[in-house]
């Protein structure tokens, strides 16, 4: 992920963002349709990780903008950064 300077990157965390906004609206929806709890929590969970998989990303993104200056020529920074947002959302 590049920093939120690119606009490329920028795009991508809007388009994932705008996703989980729609997601919310259908869980909204659902809700005041008085649908089953057990579909709506489900909606719920697929909303939840979707906006999990962006902070993770948001998380790599401030990583690098604050390391990577320091580490730069490092061959392994791409890398490393990749891991860390594989392990980020494993987490999450």
């Amino acid at each position: 992920m590049a920093s939120l300077t690119n606009s490329e990157a920028r795009h991508e965390v809007v388009k994932r963002l705008r996703r989980v906004e729609g997601q919310l609206r259908g869980v909204i929806r659902m809700i005041e349709e008085g649908e089953n709890c057990l579909a709506v929590a489900q909606q719920m969970t697929a909303a939840r990780k979707a906006l999990d998989s962006v902070f993770a990303k948001m998380i790599v993104c401030y990583l690098e903008q604050e390391l990577g200056e320091a580490v730069s020529g490092d061959t392994q920074r791409e890398r490393t950064f990749e891991d860390v947002g594989k392990l980020l959302k494993k987490i999450g």
